[in-house]
């Protein structure tokens, strides 16, 4: 039996879990910030938050310790709606010396509690747990990735939340580099618990057009990052923005509802508020929900 304040935090997460799903018809606009900044987030306008799985949702932390955190998450003034850096460098997924248990294990109890506070996505970039060793057969890695997710989607096939894959440009991956190769891979693993991020910021950096956005679909594109060609700062810090026009009008044409979440640098302290205002209204003209 719940508890009076255990009772609260699921009515509460349920809450904010509800209003996204309400906000039908329109994109919604994160940022990966620390769960500090919330207040002027959501003063300023942010539907979300993004953190870090580690830090948000604690996977190698006892449930004891996740209580504390759940707790924390449950009373951001904004919802927690996505987190990213799923798997940390010490598993190894490809190569001679993979080994699933362990990162099955993390990954499971992550997505576990991310149902506990509401979360929709959880971001499956990590590179460091991904690329093929020096020397391994590319095809190789890629089976074994295929097959990682297979069995992670099986034991996750009850939860709510979306893992999706992040496709990462080449200087940081050597396969999974464009939204296209991420749709073949989530078709190879045929799981509705594994879909599709597009990072539009490794898009640019990759020569990727938004023509391989509008071959996906909202049921398979489940989320979406952000940031400035070059130096990856937040939209509108290094330009007007109209880089990033194709992309919003690819995500329109296809009915997207879901986050674009800015996963970039923000420039000094002090102009944190001004960023991400600016960010925001960058955002919301390109999209036309200005």
């Amino acid at each position: 039996m719940l508890n009076r304040r255990e009772f609260i935090g699921l009515a509460a997460a349920g809450a904010a879990f509800a209003g996204l799903g309400a906000q039908k018809g329109r994109i919604l606009f994160g940022a990966c910030r620390g769960f500090g900044d919330a207040p002027l987030m959501k003063e300023l306008g942010y539907d979300f938050i993004e953190g870090g799985v580690a830090h948000a949702l604690q996977p190698d932390k006892s449930d004891e310790e996740w209580k504390r955190r759940r707790d924390e998450v449950r009373a951001l003034p904004i919802p927690l709606r996505s987190c990213n850096g799923f798997l940390p460098g010490k598993f190894r997924l490809t190569g001679e010396k993979a080994s699933f248990n362990k990162p099955l294990e993390y990954a499971e109890k992550a997505c576990r509690r991310a149902d506990e506070v509401g979360l929709k996505t959880i971001v499956f970039g990590s590179g460091g747990a991904r690329n093929a060793p020096k020397g391994f057969p590319k095809e190789k890695a890629v089976e074994q990735f295929v097959d990682f997710c297979k069995r992670l989607a099986g034991r996750i096939a009850d939860c709510k939340v979306c893992v999706v894959l992040e496709p990462l440009q080449p200087k940081e991956a050597n396969y999974l580099n464009f939204v296209r190769e991420g749709r073949e891979l989530c078709e190879r693993i045929g799981s509705p618990r594994i879909r599709l991020l597009a990072d539009i910021f490794h898009m640019l950096q990759g020569g990727e057009g938004a023509q391989s956005i509008e071959q996906t679909t909202p049921d398979l594109l489940r989320h979406c990052h952000i940031a400035e060609k070059g130096p990856r700062t937040a939209p509108g810090l290094s330009s007007d923005g109209s880089q990033f026009a194709p992309y919003f009008a690819a995500l329109k044409k296809i009915g997207y509802e879901g986050g674009v979440s800015c996963e970039c640098g923000w420039g000094k302290k002090e102009d944190l508020r001004a960023n991400l205002e600016k960010a925001l209204a960058v955002m919301r003209r390109l999209s036309g929900q200005g």
